[in-house]
């Protein structure tokens, strides 16, 4: 569903501009109270703790500075708080102009085109391609500065930095992952946008780890499939065995019915 992110006026509501050209996060002051659409019945405060939350916008985590209801606990990054509904001339999507939207389209999970996560709330979408991001994503640009590396670092696909080959490791996860990646070429310094994300949105400068949801699902659908191989084993068996008794069943009437013949 898209929305206008219309935010109801209050003494101390901020002022926004309907787009915006480049991917930048408008600039609030601690305590800052706002009305926000996904959560009309109490206004937002501008606060800062250190710990993790999830976004009840985007439904990612974060760390620090949020937008909270302090009533509700409910929590709204400051890129989701704040995002416009429309940008244009992202450099991340330049062509085409993105439209907010509040929930993901159509039937099928989509995913992110810069970080490839599943974007399951606020989302920026391109009404003329297939292309969406997370607002989080939608905060960083083609080139930015990261504390991790001396260097600007660049964003592009694996396919474009070496030909599909993705045998290079992430500085700071230590790992291989889809989606794109942020570089130095001349260093050598790879850098997921995943990651990426984590340190524009209060990880890493909290020293929190996202948590790992991968291995829970993996265990929870080990369970589930020896669960229903279970169940298919025991319904095979029981098929056998109603076989069975149907042939000797037969058999028997077969040869009941031969020694009355004779």
């Amino acid at each position: 569903m898209c929305c206008s992110l219309a935010v109801k006026k209050s003494p101390k509501s901020i002022t926004r501009s309907p787009s915006m050209d480049l991917p930048t996060i408008p600039k609030t002051n601690p305590g800052e109270e706002i009305f926000h659409f996904s959560h009309p019945q109490h206004p937002l405060v501008q606060v800062s703790y250190p710990y993790l939350f999830t976004c009840m916008g985007c439904k990612e985590y974060g760390a620090g500075k949020r937008f909270r209801c302090q009533i509700c606990g409910f929590d709204l990054h400051d890129f989701c708080a704040l995002a416009p509904p429309s940008l244009h001339g992202h450099p991340l999507h330049h062509k085409h102009q993105l439209v907010f939207f509040t929930k993901p389209g159509g039937f099928l999970r989509s995913k992110c085109d810069i970080c490839n996560k599943s974007t399951k709330g606020f989302a920026f979408r391109c009404s003329s391609c297939s292309f969406e991001m997370h607002p989080c994503c939608a905060a960083m640009s083609r080139q930015m500065k990261f504390l991790t590396h001396q260097h600007p670092l660049t964003l592009s696909s694996p396919m474009a930095i070496m030909g599909g080959d993705s045998s290079f490791v992430c500085e700071v996860c230590q790992r291989k992952r889809s989606g794109q990646v942020y570089c130095c070429i001349a260093c050598g310094y790879y850098l997921h946008a995943v990651c990426a994300k984590d340190l524009i949105n209060g990880l890493h400068v909290h020293g929190i780890r996202p948590p790992e949801k991968s291995n829970m699902l993996g265990a929870a659908a080990k369970l589930a499939s020896h669960a229903l191989f279970g169940i298919i084993g025991g319904l095979i068996e029981g098929i056998g065995e109603g076989i069975g008794e149907a042939l000797m069943d037969n058999l028997g009437n077969t040869r009941s019915r031969g020694i009355r013949t004779k």
